[in-house]
């Protein structure tokens, strides 16, 4: 990934890993400010709800995955 210090806003992919690894709490310092400084807040919030939704439906799988092999 590029240096984003020049004023451009952050790519589709930055914007993805930078949701990925706020939602595991890994995100660096150096990505969160550029997030903060370069970024639109409402991507990176529809970007999390989409994250969030996809998280709850794998979840969900593979809970009715282990129950229906456990034959509940």
């Amino acid at each position: 990934m590029s240096d984003q210090d020049d004023g451009q806003k952050p790519g589709f992919w930055q914007i993805v890993f930078s949701t990925l690894a706020a939602f595991l709490g890994v995100q660096s310092n150096k990505n969160r400010e550029r997030d903060f400084k370069h970024g639109n807040i409402y991507v990176y919030i529809v970007s999390g709800l989409i994250f969030t939704v996809v998280f709850i439906f794998c979840v969900i799988t593979v809970v009715r995955l282990v129950l229906k092999s456990s034959g509940m």
